[in-house]
């Protein structure tokens, strides 16, 4: 489950487009961080995504992913062009392919990587899903399937495309927008895939010229119901409707960062279900995911302004500026499909787990070093920084490893106990165990 959202000139402070977005997958899913040239290819070529192999073009673009370590695509990222996307698991009544082919997650990187503007991109989707559709296991250790929505912005403009199988609705942003894991597009839609409307239309015989109602036809309430889908999309919709001209990139770090009710009484140990945008895992059928790496991305004046976590749980994360200039992965080596003692993700997971157990007391302690560290370098970071390549950019990543050494010092005293919920406890034992983590 993610949640991802647009903040458009009319709501920021500097007239400014700001993108933000939760990757939410299992617990144990590494996510990575890392740019990828631009590149011309001798055609005819071919690409191999995460199952299949399709033509590639001739040149694509440089991007910057964040993404699972085992997918080709991404949940979420941009390009130098400033085109940025982050997409959404969405679930309908028609059931989608199991078959190997193009998932959601590959349409975002082939979007990036080969178009130039918003609208360009969600021409590039709609163009392969119209040849590909979409199918294919989108889990990491339990196989899961599922449709996909989309937000795509530039300077310029923002879109929600939402897709079944080969069907979509688009539908353009007007000041702010926010897309979850459910379909939000009704009557509504600027543009609609042709076949969905002849099929719907001869459906529809005796209402002749009705409008389609995208959602309303196509989604699956119960999968949407338990997703909590709708409670997450009217909690970043709300955040994003009271900015009036002050929205920044603080307050998107802090929107990512959200949970439900009164922060300083929440606990990551209660509750069957997960609504919070902030996601954390727990105990049970539902609560299976939790927010394992954010993206906030700032379009301003030819400017591309990326702030990464690289790591999981933005309450307990650590934002990075992260530019698109880099010639190397910023985080180190990409972390491994279980516990590997030496990548970024990994260590810092050692740090969320041991918090979780004693979160009330633990959190405020850390947050204050996380918020001390994070404050300094949005106020160093100026303008020039995301244009020319500053050798200073590994001074932000030092800091986070020393953020990360003191942690897990102090987080290896005995004295801390596991103040959590004993189904809770047994849930993170079996995630534990299950990624080989020493803890």
């Amino acid at each position: 489950m993610c949640d991802t959202f647009i903040a458009l000139q009319d709501r920021t402070s500097d007239n400014s487009v700001i993108f933000g977005k939760n990757s939410d997958r299992e617990p144990n899913e590494p996510h990575f961080v890392e740019i990828y040239p631009a590149k011309e290819y001798l055609q005819p070529e071919y690409l191999k995504c995460t199952y299949i192999t399709i033509p590639q073009v001739e040149r694509t673009n440089r991007v910057l992913l964040a993404k699972p370590v085992w997918i080709w695509g991404a949940e979420m990222g941009v390009n130098e062009h400033g085109v940025v996307i982050g997409n959404e698991a969405v679930f309908s009544k028609i059931i989608p392919g199991k078959e190997p082919g193009l998932i959601g997650m590959d349409y975002l990187r082939l979007a990036l990587e080969r178009a130039n503007s918003a609208k360009g991109a969600k021409e590039v989707i709609t163009g392969l899903l119209s040849i590909y559709g979409q199918s294919g296991n989108c889990g990491f250790s339990h196989p899961m399937y599922y449709h996909n929505s989309f937000l795509i912005a530039d300077i310029h403009e923002a879109w929600i495309l939402e897709t079944v199988g080969k069907h979509w609705a688009a539908k353009k942003v007007e000041s702010f927008g926010a897309i979850s894991n459910t379909l939000t597009i009704g009557t509504d839609w600027d543009e609609i895939s042709l076949i969905l409307q002849e099929e719907l239309t001869a459906k529809n015989r005796k209402q002749p010229g009705k409008r389609i109602n995208f959602a309303s036809e196509l989604t699956d309430w119960l999968y949407t119901k338990f997703s909590a889908a709708q409670a997450r999309l009217s909690c970043s919709l709300s955040l994003l409707n009271k900015a009036d001209k002050d929205f920044d990139v603080a307050r998107a770090f802090q929107i990512l960062r959200t949970h439900h009710g009164d922060e300083s009484e929440y606990r990551p140990d209660r509750g069957l279900f997960g609504a919070d945008i902030c996601m954390h895992a727990g105990f049970g059928p539902v609560r299976i995911s939790q927010t394992t790496g954010s993206l906030v991305v700032k379009l301003k004046d030819n400017i591309v302004e990326c702030w990464v976590t690289g790591s999981s749980s933005p309450c307990l994360s650590l934002f990075l500026p992260y530019p698109l200039w880099a010639e190397k992965s910023l985080l180190g080596e990409e972390p491994s499909k279980t516990y590997d003692g030496k990548t970024y993700w990994w260590e810092h997971e050692i740090i969320h787990r041991k918090i979780l157990t004693s979160y009330k007391d633990l959190k405020q302690e850390y947050q204050k070093d996380r918020d001390f560290l994070e404050q300094r370098s949005m106020e160093q970071v100026s303008d020039e920084f995301w244009r020319v390549p500053d050798k200073g950019v590994e001074e932000y990543y030092k800091d986070a490893d020393q953020l990360l050494k003191k942690w897990l010092s102090k987080l290896a005293e005995p004295d801390i106990r596991d103040e959590t919920a004993f189904l809770y406890k047994m849930a993170w034992e079996k995630f534990n165990n299950s990624a080989m983590l020493p803890i």
